[in-house]
C-alpha cells in the first residue's frame, strides 16, 4: 500500500553490522539520511564506506541491524516475508554495475524486458516497447546483448529495472563499465527519466564527478554521513555565504550527537591525524577548529 508521506527515504541512526566467526565489521555506523520523492541524488564513498551496504538495504536485498529505514513511509525491518517480496517486486527497481546481472545474453532487448515484466507479473508489452524508447534504442528492440554496446546494455537494464513501474530507482555505479562520453549519456537519461516518471533515483558511485549530474550528493565515510554536496542553485543564498558563486557547495553534517566528520583533505592539510587533539572556539558566530600539539 502506497503512504503519501513527505520523503521516499529516511533512515534513522541506521547501523549494520556483519558477524563472522572471529570478527566483526560495522558497515554503518549510526546513519541519517533523508531522500525526497522525485529526487535525482548520489551516495559517494571510497570502498567500505557503507554505501553498497545502505544501498542494499534500502533495496530490500539486505536487513540493518539496529536503525530504522522506511521507503515510501513504510518501514521495511517490520515487513513480513511476503510483504519484502512484494516491496522488491513492486516499489523498487534496481540497476547494477555488471550487465550480465541485468542481461540474459541469447534473448534480444525486448524480450529481455518483457522476461522481467512477466517475472514481476506487470507485463504489458506496450509499455515494454515504450520503455525501450524511453531509452533511446527504438531500432535496436531484437538485437541481441552480442550486438548491442557495453552503453546499449546499460540502457537496456534501465529500462528493466523500469517495467515494474518502480517508486525508487537504485543503481549501483551504473556508469563504472562504460567510458564518459556513455557516462555521460546515461546520466543524462537518468535526468529525463525522473522527469517523465516522477521516479526517485538514488546512485551509488565512488565518482566524484558525479556532483556535475545530480542535485545533491551524500558522502558517506566510515559508515555515517560525513558531507552534502548540493548545488547552489538548489539552496540559492545563504546569509553567511552571500558572496559564494561556485556551482556547487560541500557541507559537513552535524549528528545527533553533534559530531562532525572533517573532509579528509582538511585533515591533511592541517595534519591532524587520528587520535590528534584539537580546540575548538566560537567566534563571531563561527567554529573555529585549531590543532593543538598536546604532549602525553
Amino acid at each position: 500500500m502506497s503512504n503519501d508521506t513527505a520523503h521516499m527515504i529516511e533512515c534513522d541512526n541506521l547501523v549494520k553490522i556483519y558477524k563472522t566467526r572471529d570478527t566483526e565489521v560495522m558497515a554503518l555506523q549510526g546513519l541519517d539520511l533523508t531522500v525526497e520523492r522525485s529526487e535525482f541524488m548520489a551516495i559517494i564513498g571510497a570502498s567500505g564506506s557503507g554505501k553498497s551496504t545502505l544501498l542494499n538495504i534500502l533495496g530490500g536485498l539486505d536487513t540493518p541491524t539496529m536503525g530504522k529505514v522506511s521507503v515510501d513511509g513504510r518501514e521495511i525491518r517490520n515487513m513480513s516475508r511476503m510483504e519484502l517480496a512484494t516491496y522488491k517486486r513492486e516499489t523498487v527497481g534496481f540497476v547494477w554495475q555488471n550487465n550480465a546481472r541485468n542481461l540474459i545474453p541469447y534473448l534480444t532487448a525486448i524480450e529481455n524486458v518483457e522476461l522481467i515484466g512477466r517475472i514481476k507479473g506487470r507485463l504489458s508489452k506496450k509499455y515494454a516497447s515504450k520503455l525501450i524508447d524511453m531509452v533511446g534504442l527504438t531500432g535496436r528492440k531484437k538485437n541481441k546483448l552480442g550486438e548491442l554496446s557495453s552503453g546499449e546494455q546499460q540502457r537496456i537494464a534501465i529500462a528493466i529495472a523500469l517495467i515494474n513501474k518502480p517508486k525508487l530507482l537504485l543503481a549501483d555505479e551504473p556508469t563504472g563499465a562504460v567510458d564518459s562520453r556513455t557516462a555521460l549519456t546515461i546520466m543524462e537519461l537518468f535526468e529525463q527519466l525522473r522527469t517523465e516518471l516522477g521516479v526517485t533515483i538514488v546512485i551509488v558511485s565512488h565518482d566524484h564527478n558525479i556532483t556535475k549530474h545530480v542535485g545533491r550528493v551524500v558522502a558517506i565515510r566510515d559508515g555515517k554521513t560525513s558531507s552534502e554536496i548540493l548545488r547552489t542553485s538548489i539552496i540559492g543564498n545563504i546569509a553567511n555565504l552571500a558572496s559564494f558563486d561556485e556551482e556547487h557547495l560541500e557541507l559537513a553534517v552535524v549528528d545527533r550527537y553533534g559530531r562532525v566528520q572533517m573532509p579528509q583533505e582538511l585533515l591533511e592539510k592541517l595534519s591532524i591525524e587520528n587520535k590528534s587533539k584539537v580546540r575548538i572556539d566560537e567566534e563571531d558566530g563561527k567554529i573555529i577548529v585549531y590543532p593543538v600539539d598536546v604532549q602525553q
